[in-house]
């Protein structure tokens, strides 16, 4: 058999099973979390130009999208909502493949869920489901695949195609098929977020799409490539150096991915978490008066040096990817949630003068260490001499420090509550995390009569 009929087997398989509790309760995380990500770039420029764009398929269909009051058909839906869960920079991590998993996959089976008017816990499953081929995929052809491609564009198709083999009960062959022909579509190029552009969310957006459509193709006949993956010029060939494929399967059925995710606990790359952890230890550990800091050094793994490089950034997009302005918004402001990438703070005058005091460097520890680990060693030196120093070795939000359902909870309501009022955010969030089965529909009436 292939790695995608395997796959497909595993998909099938995955129908007579019992989820615990707990991988329930981690669906319900990570679907809460999805909710507050989308919500929250609900009212963004950027996602008023892509509904904008979209005008002449709106109208029709069952779907929601966010932001809007009006219906589209499903493909379309997973796109758009794919697409504007990701520009807030508030979505999931799944850390040893530098993935987003919800953005692709949560988009894709919701739109796909609620035009067939399946239950929540249909989304649950199809959610776990997911999940766990496209995690599994994403952390065997790391690092090289994150050096030029966005592992949530890419590794995403196969995510969105899983969740939704599973909602429409695919057989295995059917599945496989699902999985090849969204293989094929997988794209997402680095450059797109090393610019300020608004290019990026649009990956997840076109793999939540691409998914999508091929499960619902594969489900009409539309056959696949069965060794898309590891194929002389597939997926593995092309898009990274020496896929460890012998690891795919290991442990399959023996414990679900999902219960390892990275809840994003700051509104900006999650390259620059470490660093903002490690000041944030210092300055809740010593009484550090900012206006005494003389310096701060900071020693990162490859990307965060590569990607988070703005310095004095112009738009938040940038302000998003720079390390310097986000450490300096954590010692100014408090927090590096939406309030530091308003205006007011990124022509805030102490915040331009602490970033003239942060210095980016490789460290080699930490570049060792990633991507399983995310790590940063933080020195602040004060004018008096001292030295305040802390190797962060993980990331507050990572599955070896998670948050708390209830630091989730209050993440989602900062994020939701200006956007769709205390009432409806509240009952959004019990029903998520509490209701033992609701319809889909009624999940989405929560948020999509709420127009930006």
């Amino acid at each position: 058999m292939t790695l995608l009929e395997q796959f497909g087997s595993f998909i099938e398989g995955s129908y007579q099973t019992t989820f615990s509790p707990e991988t329930l309760h981690s669906a319900r995380r990570a679907l809460l979390d999805w909710h507050g990500a989308l919500i929250a770039g609900s009212d963004t420029d950027a996602a008023q130009r892509l509904r904008k764009g979209y005008q002449e398929e709106f109208g029709v269909g069952s779907c929601s999208i966010a932001g809007s009051s009006q219906k589209t058909f499903s493909r379309a839906a997973a796109f758009l909502n794919g697409t504007i869960s990701h520009i807030a920079e508030f979505d999931d991590i799944f850390r040893d493949g530098a993935y987003h998993p919800a953005c692709p996959t949560i988009s894709a089976a919701f739109a796909l869920a609620e035009s067939q008017d399946k239950s929540l816990q249909d989304l649950l499953a199809a959610i776990i489901v997911g999940y766990e081929v496209s995690t599994r995929i994403s952390k065997v052809i790391q690092p090289s695949h994150y050096q030029f491609f966005h592992t949530t564009g890419t590794v995403g198709v196969f995510g969105a195609a899983a969740a939704c083999a599973h909602l429409l009960r695919l057989n295995a062959a059917q599945a496989c098929d699902a999985m090849a022909t969204a293989g094929t579509f997988a794209s997402g190029l680095q450059q797109a977020f090393r610019s300020d552009s608004m290019t990026k969310p649009m990956h997840p957006g076109h793999a939540a799409e691409v998914g999508l459509n091929a499960a619902l193709l594969a489900q009409a006949g539309m056959t696949g490539t069965p060794d898309l993956l590891e194929g002389d010029a597939g997926f593995g060939a092309a898009l990274c150096d020496n896929p460890r494929w012998d690891l795919l399967f290991k442990d399959l059925s023996k414990g679900w991915n999902i219960d390892q995710m990275t809840f994003k606990n700051h509104g900006c790359c999650g390259h620059n978490f470490p660093a903002i952890d490690a000041v944030s230890h210092l300055l809740n550990t010593h009484n550090i008066d900012s206006k005494e800091i003389k310096q701060i050094r900071v020693g990162g793994y490859k990307p965060t040096v590569e990607v988070c490089h703005y310095v004095h950034p112009k738009s938040p997009f940038e302000a998003k990817f720079s390390l310097t302005y986000t450490v300096s918004a954590r010692i100014i402001l408090g927090r590096v949630r939406e309030k530091a990438f308003l205006p007011s703070a990124l022509s805030n005058p102490q915040i331009y003068a602490m970033e003239e005091k942060v210095k980016l460097s490789l460290d080699p520890e930490c570049a060792s260490h990633f991507p399983v680990h995310r790590s940063a060693k933080v020195e602040i030196e004060m004018a008096d001499g001292t030295v305040y120093a802390h190797h962060q070795l993980t990331r507050h939000g990572d599955p070896d420090e998670p948050l708390t359902d209830q630091e989730l909870v209050d993440k989602f309501h900062e994020l939701a509550e200006p956007r769709i009022g205390l009432d409806q955010a509240q009952i959004l969030a019990s029903k998520v995390l509490e209701s033992p089965d609701i319809k889909v529909r009624k999940l989405a009436e929560l948020w999509s009569k709420i127009s930006a």
